[in-house]
């Protein structure tokens, strides 16, 4: 298994050909042209359009159900309700608490009730109207504080817990006590983080389609068509292998297509009532109300150092937002806390997290799931600290670099660690020691840090098997097809494969074919969450290349009567080293060897080694290799108006090895363009009924071109040992850092601490007229 068969960062043969170049994406000519397909693109013959009736109650029980007027309308075909799907799903294997339409109880509005196949969308929504449903209201826990002090009735019945407690995770890490008796300085607050969602520019879109003899196949815009496959198989009671799922082209995700959807198993269950393709495209307001998105967070930190800067505990008091469902929760809650340990050394540490039930839409993974929201409130502390103590927040960090191979306090095993080159790349670039403190007042420079992991040891259901495999086909005409589970979100995880294939064979990017999240042709994958593709998929796609790069040189030398280690190839082109040595296409290297080994085919897969703290846990965030990552961040306050402006953002990313670049700087720059909306725009809320304040695009506030900052990408390559070619993560790590960046611009700029997200301009002014008052105060 490629765990134990590394493949490091060496190049095939000694010079990268294709990695590390500006390689155009596989599929950048189709989208680009418009010949992409999606899946609302998908046509079939005598479809149905399907549609769901939603709850206009935040809690309530369901009495009744009477969908006699629906179905006697014509051109519907069928409605289904959920005595009709009744079994319980969940993506976390321990905690099934979701049914694809509500059983006998509705926990948030908008949670599905029913659902219509008809003709066409307009037919599907008119019956829906004609859907009758008595409902018992019921008390609605709109916060976590309110969901804990008045658990009955509880939010979900028929659990071990008669509270609303999701799950509580409480671990500590050396000695605190002693940790806190040695600091000179302590800095403790308290820090609230809203919920924000992704705001994929796909909505949700399924398209089932039953064939006679009983078999399924499902066309959805998914991250994880493994774990639909499986969930699929549980719902409906069919065999896996009477099912195909396959994710077409899909229009972004940012974790928000990581859970299986409701409108996956309904499509699919109307398909096999009624023997007809089935259609089902959320609007966006669904897409609001179905969320996942960032957990609402209230934290409270207290953090010690000594006089020169050396950190010496952290404690911390999470209480997590969940809404309505488990989703990830369980590991949300483990990821609040374990995630934060690096990249600066913390000798003593706990953490305290709970995550509620409330009756509103359910919280998932957003792109650094579980951690954005706590190292928020931790750099804004560590920028506290310097502050006290006199000391550089750039030096500060350096001070606790916490090195690299070597193991953080719950554990976590560094490998690679760029973050002091980071810290360098962005003090430089930002002119940071000629700048900050400097600047005139309203304007302020801002620095953060942190860490990411490069996928997960631990995949979600336990098993033996590869977290990732690759097979890979040779033809006599010169080309290589891969296929892949792994899912293409539009990170470009597809060309990576195609890029790494080539390098490994000395094929010509454009000659490779990927074949991906089709589970009827793939070896399986277990999806594009966790930065996890690049690095498992990575490593598997060499595992295989190598196999057959060894039979072809062989096949080649023997054929040539030379050395193996004379052979190379590359740029499409097989050749023997040396004065006179021979030069053929690589089509006619593949024949030569195809008739040495017979069809030329192999298979490869990837694994973690055994990671984490041995204790209850202690797998949960440890990763084979972690990013790292450092902001400075400059914005302007208008103290009239109390509006904040971030005008720069340099960020710096160990990312390992750049792959490709063009696409690593794309990925720095939109993770540090959405930590920018969440900071000072973005929020997902309900008002006191439990409605949505904005499900639209209008209402919910992201930031146009005129809003954007000027982003500059700085690649920090750190050569992990363990990565494909020595790569590691760089779509969710340089997100985080950009949020309390901002926050502590803020204060370099006009001296106020911001502790509660957004910063909007009421936030700003309100902290300016504190600032007045104790300044008249103390005069």
């Amino acid at each position: 298994m490629a765990a134990r068969d590394r493949h490091g960062p060496e190049a095939p043969w000694g010079e990268f050909r294709v990695v590390g170049r500006p390689n155009r994406k596989v599929d950048g000519m189709d989208k680009a042209t418009g010949r992409a397909v999606y899946t609302d693109d998908i046509q079939l013959p005598g479809m149905l359009h399907a549609k769901t009736l939603r709850s206009p109650h935040a809690h309530a029980r369901i009495l009744r159900i009477d969908t006699a007027r629906a179905e006697a309308m014509p051109g519907v075909h069928a409605v289904i309700t959920g005595a009709d799907l009744p079994v319980t799903y969940g993506i976390i294997p321990w905690t099934p608490d979701e049914t694809a339409l509500a059983v006998d109880k509705v926990r948030f509005v908008g949670d599905e009730v029913a659902a219509v196949a008809a003709v066409d969308e307009d037919t599907a929504i008119a019956a829906l109207a004609r859907i009758e449903v008595e409902y018992e209201v019921l008390p609605a826990r709109l916060d976590p504080e309110d969901a804990l002090a008045h658990p009955e009735p509880p939010i979900h019945e028929n659990r071990k817990r008669r509270d609303n407690v999701s799950k509580h995770v409480e671990l500590e890490f050396g000695d605190l006590a002693a940790g806190f008796a040695a600091a000179d300085a302590v800095v403790e607050a308290e820090y609230f983080f809203h919920g924000t969602t992704h705001a994929a520019i796909e909505p949700h879109c399924a398209v089932a389609q039953a064939t006679p003899d009983g078999r399924l196949t499902l066309w959805s815009s998914t991250q994880i068509t493994h774990y639909v496959h499986r969930a699929l198989a549980h719902v409906l009671g069919l065999a896996p292998e009477r099912i195909r799922v396959i994710q077409p082209c899909l229009g972004g995700a940012f974790g928000g297509k990581s859970d299986p959807f409701s409108l996956e198993f309904i499509t699919a269950k109307l398909a096999l009532l009624t023997g007809r393709p089935v259609k089902m495209l959320w609007t966006r307001e669904e897409v609001f109300y179905a969320h996942r998105g960032r957990h609402p967070m209230r934290m409270r930190y207290r953090t010690g150092a000594t006089r020169d800067g050396r950190l010496t505990a952290v404690d911390a008091r999470i209480l997590i937002d969940g809404g309505a469902y488990s989703s990830y929760g369980l590991v949300t809650t483990y990821y609040s806390g374990q995630l934060l340990t690096g990249p600066c050394h913390i000798p003593a540490y706990r953490f305290d997290s709970t995550r509620v039930f409330t009756n509103k839409p359910p919280c998932g993974p957003k792109r650094g799931h579980g951690s954005v929201q706590p190292r928020f409130a931790f750099e804004c502390q560590l920028d506290e600290l310097a502050v006290k103590l006199g000391i550089d927040p750039i030096e500060l960090r350096r001070i606790n670099f916490q090195g690299r191979d070597t193991e953080t306090v719950n554990g976590q095993r560094i490998t690679s660690n760029g973050f002091l080159a980071c810290l360098d790349e962005v003090e430089r670039a930002s002119g940071w020691k000629e700048r900050r403190g400097r600047l005139p007042r309203g304007r302020g420079l801002g620095v953060a840090g942190s860490m990411y992991i490069s996928g997960t040891n631990y995949p979600i259901y336990p098993n033996d098997m590869p977290q990732a495999g690759v097979q890979i086909k040779l033809d006599r005409s010169g080309l290589a097809t891969v296929f892949t589970g792994g899912n293409d979100i539009g990170q470009g995880s597809n060309s990576v494969t195609a890029w790494l294939v080539a390098e490994e064979l000395g094929l010509r990017p454009e000659d490779v074919r990927v074949v991906a999240a089709d589970t009827d042709l793939c070896p399986v994958d277990l999806g594009a969450y966790s930065s996890r593709v690049t690095f498992m998929v990575g490593n598997a796609a060499i595992d295989a290349a190598r196999k057959l790069r060894r039979q072809v040189v062989a096949a080649l030398a023997e054929a040539w009567e030379t050395a193996v280690d004379r052979i190379r190839l590359g740029g499409g082109e097989a050749w023997e080293e040396g004065s006179g040595g021979r030069r053929i296409p690589l089509r006619e290297a593949f024949q030569i060897a195809e008739a040495r080994f017979d069809t030329l085919g192999a298979t490869g897969s990837y694994n973690t080694p055994e990671l984490g703290g041995k204790y209850r846990g202690g797998t949960i965030g440890a990763s084979p290799a972690y990013s790292f990552t450092a902001h400075v961040v400059e914005v302007s306050v208008d103290e009239e108006t109390g509006r904040v402006t971030c005008e720069k953002v340099w960020i710096a990313h160990d990312c390992g090895r750049a792959i490709n670049p063009v696409l690593v700087a794309g990925q720095m720059e939109g993770s540090a363009y959405m930590g920018v909306a969440e900071a000072l725009l973005e929020e997902h809320d309900v008002n006191r009924y439990g409605l949505h304040r904005g499900p639209n695009l209008l209402d919910y506030r992201l930031p146009t071109s005129v809003d954007t900052p000027e982003l500059r990408s700085l690649i920090v390559e750190s050569i992990d040992p363990e990565g494909p070619y020595g790569a590691k993560e760089a779509g969710e790590g340089p997100l985080h850092p950009s949020i309390p960046a901002i926050a502590n611009a803020i204060y370099d700029a006009v001296g106020v601490r911001l502790r509660e997200l957004p910063f909007t301009p009421g936030k700003v002014l309100a902290a300016l007229e504190r600032q007045r008052r104790e300044e008249e105060a103390r005069c």
